[in-house]
């Protein structure tokens, strides 16, 4: 565990050279001010208060150059403490700041399936928590180090002193660095358990904020609760019994340097009968034993955070060394106008599962409309992130305009497809910043002509601020079907040549979802749709429709062609149809 602490600070020390070097800097003159103020006390004592007592004088020009002096260490020990703190306090938060982003980078990098495999308050913890932590030695790093120069200056001094007090320091120190490395042994496994539960709580907590509807129209507040509160019952015992090995260690940290300055008392005593050393002297070791308490500790202070660093760090570095990137090519489109999606014999499984897609081919043609149908479970979604380029699959081709999607740049795939899928996510922010999204070429004119294609304009323009307005928190302050009509506008603004549906407009009015379509159809710049649906209504405005069963192509063909050739997808349609009339949708 040290070792491994060490090579983190190492690395934390590489990333911020000059922070560290002014921290330990400060540090370092820090405590070669507490061993001079040490001997100059000792000068003190021996040259003027202990000649004022035998002599009954005092000098004014003594006691003025001693105050002087005093005065003067104590302002350059203020500067060497602003400069400590200024070094560790911006290095600390820097390299937190650096790791976030660097975390942040590597999530928005990896693919929807790497994401699917972890629970978002891990995630969270990641990035926060498990960050904090690995740097939370940074702090009292330079004053360790600075102290560690103190301590091999003491040596010397003493040595310089007596050699018989300074065995006191050899053998001091030795002590506390045992106790320390002690310590860190019985520390680590508390501390690595403890951040992995600081994980495990975030994890249940932002499950059951993010599912708060469900915890209250089931009735399941106490259960979850009761949950929640076993997790945290463990992360207590566990941040208890850390807090019971520190409060071990510290009163032992502290009580060492007093054993050694008894010690120096005593054999100082002695060693003034003999002669061999100076009143002066004498007090001047004691007092440096007295003052060396508490800089010490520095040395333990990072000791004791080196298993939740490591803890941490190797939290962070799991996710910075994840697998699983897309690459991507060199590619840019060569066509303009409506791209035309080919899936040439696709293959797809997740992880170790089993294949959910077997041998799919099918094409939509340039400014074409194609409707993708089958049961629950049969491949729909599937194929719309594979259309979008969210997965790759395990073997055939998907391809825009004749280039397989792997080989476009990431700029010409995001600028070729958009995908908006079934359940909408909208920003806490305004309806212009959710379906702008800070995107230079979307003005408020793009943004009210996307509204009006997804059939939005009209509830947006009733708005309290229209564009202005704040939608709150995934856009709670929005109906189902409203939501997923700001999420479409989003995904035209773009302007893209592929639009992707998956059952997009599922929480929508027939008539508005068919108006919809019709927009979209009807656009100048009208993009090729590939779309999810299920209602009679919508597939029937479809120019093609690939219907899908158990992860294969069954047959392709117009809508009325289908009816009448497939049973199944008849049986599918009319079901689809029975159960929408009979449960209602949102308007």
């Amino acid at each position: 565990m040290l070792g491994r602490g060490l090579r983190v600070l190492g690395r934390a020390i590489r990333t911020e050279p000059r922070l560290f070097a002014i921290g330990t800097a400060g540090s370092s003159l820090f405590g070669l001010l507490v061993i001079a103020n040490s001997f100059l006390v000792g000068a003190v004592i021996g040259r003027v208060v202990v000649p004022a007592f035998t002599e009954h004088r005092a000098g004014t020009g003594e006691l003025g150059l001693i105050a002087a002096v005093f005065i003067g260490i104590s302002v350059l020990r203020v500067a060497s403490i602003f400069g400590r703190r200024l070094g560790a306090g911006f290095m600390q938060f820097r390299l937190q700041a650096r790791y976030r982003r660097a975390v942040t980078r590597r999530y928005l990098s990896l693919p929807p399936a790497w994401h699917q495999r972890h629970a978002t308050g891990t995630l969270l913890s990641n990035a926060n928590s498990d960050v904090e932590a690995a740097f939370v030695p940074i702090a009292p790093l330079p004053f360790a180090v600075g102290t560690i120069v103190m301590i091999l200056a003491a040596v010397v001094s003493l040595f310089l002193t007596d050699w018989v007090l300074a065995m006191v320091g050899v053998c001091l120190f030795p002590a506390l660095f045992g106790l320390n490395l002690v310590y860190s042994r019985r520390m680590s496994p508390r501390q690595i358990r403890a951040q992995q539960l600081r994980a495990k709580v975030s994890a249940v907590a932002h499950e059951s904020f993010d599912g708060a509807l469900v915890v209250k129209t089931m009735g399941r507040e106490a259960d979850e609760s009761q949950r929640f509160g076993v997790h945290v019952t463990e992360l207590r015992d566990a941040l208890i019994s850390v807090g019971r090995l520190r409060g071990l260690f510290d009163p032992l940290m502290d009580s060492l340097p007093s054993v050694g300055t008894l010690a120096v008392l005593l054999l100082g005593a002695w060693r003034l009968q003999t002669g061999a050393i100076s009143v002066g002297e004498l007090v001047s070791v004691a007092f440096l034993f007295t003052v060396l308490a508490f800089p010490v500790r520095a040395i333990g202070w990072v000791v004791a955070e080196l298993p939740r660093s490591v803890a941490g760090w190797e939290r962070v570095q799991a996710v910075l060394a994840a697998e699983g990137d897309l690459a991507y090519g060199t590619a840019e489109p060569t066509v303009h106008g409506p791209a035309a999606l080919t899936f040439d014999q696709v293959h797809f499984s997740y992880g170790e599962g089993p294949e959910v897609l077997h041998d799919v081919s099918f094409t939509v043609p340039a400014g074409r409309t194609v409707a993708l149908v089958g049961a629950t479970g049969s491949g729909k979604s599937t194929i719309a992130s594979l259309a979008v380029r969210l997965v790759d699959p395990d073997s055939g081709t998907v391809a825009v305009d004749g280039t397989p999607l792997p080989e476009l740049t990431e700029q010409a795939l995001a600028a070729t497809s958009a995908l908006v899928p079934q359940i909408p996510f909208v920003f806490d922010d305004t309806v212009r910043g959710n379906v702008a999204l800070e995107r230079d070429a979307v003005d408020d004119a793009r943004v009210w002509a996307a509204l009006r294609l997804a059939e939005a304009d009209g509830f947006v323009a009733k708005l309290p601020e229209a564009l202005d307005t704040a939608v709150g928190e995934r856009g709670t302050s929005l109906s189902g079907g409203q939501r997923q009509r700001l999420t479409l506008a989003r995904a035209l603004a773009g302007r893209p040549r592929l639009l992707v549906l998956d059952d997009a407009t599922s929480a929508v009015d027939p008539r508005v979802e068919a108006a919809i379509l019709a927009s979209l159809r009807g656009n100048d710049a009208a993009a090729s749709i590939l779309v999810v649906a299920y209602r009679r209504a919508t597939i029937a405005l479809a120019d093609e429709v690939v219907y899908l069963e158990d992860g294969k192509v069954v047959a392709t063909g117009t809508h009325r062609h289908l009816m009448a050739t497939e049973p199944g997808y008849l049986a599918l349609v009319t079901a689809y149809e029975q159960a929408e009339a009979a449960e209602g949708v949102e308007p």
